[in-house]
């Protein structure tokens, strides 16, 4: 039998592709008879006008393992963003867990057991892109879904990691305003 998973974190930034496609999903993942599963009710049960919070699928009525609830980070007023997250992304999050459960990032004998949220940063700009590319879009969330997944459960990166790192790393939006950028 696996270890316990009460709670773990992570996050992936996947950018590179057209403008508007970069994905930058935020997960907790643990067992649904913890404080995971507890906040995965909550905020299912708790809908909020303009952040609604929804499960992930790979088509209607097909719902992944783990379940994994899907919030956006956007407020999201208008119905084209709204296809758009409630269609490309949602799929492209329903397979990348499936791709982390695949792998054996995610033990498959947990698959029922535990709970995944994924916090969702989807580009405002894609509402108004009539060149979006949905193939793009789509692969960029999955691998960032899985990737964000592979490091909540490998706690990565490692303390050592971040210590032996820190002061090499700048924070993107910090050096572009040093830079005059921002």
């Amino acid at each position: 039998m696996s270890e316990r998973i009460v709670l773990r974190v992570g996050e992936a930034l996947v950018a590179g592709g057209p403008p508007g496609t970069a994905a930058e999903p935020e997960v907790i993942i643990g067992e649904l008879d913890g404080p995971v599963g507890t906040a995965f009710a909550n905020q299912l049960g708790d809908q909020a006008k303009g952040h609604s919070k929804v499960l992930a699928i790979l088509n209607t009525d097909i719902m992944v393992r783990p379940a994994t609830l899907m919030v956006s980070k956007v407020t999201v007023d208008n119905s084209r963003y709204t296809n758009i997250l409630m269609g490309t992304v949602q799929g492209a999050i329903a397979n990348g867990v499936l791709d982390a459960v695949r792998c054996g990032d995610i033990p498959k004998e947990k698959a029922n057991d535990l709970g995944i949220i994924v916090s969702v940063w989807l580009n405002p700009s894609v509402a108004t892109d009539d060149n979006l590319d949905h193939k793009k879009l789509f692969e960029i969330h999955r691998e960032a879904t899985a990737l964000a997944i592979k490091k909540a459960m490998n706690h990565e990166p490692t303390i050592d990691w971040l210590l032996e790192n820190q002061e090499q790393i700048v924070h993107k939006y910090y050096q572009m305003g040093l830079d005059g950028k921002i």
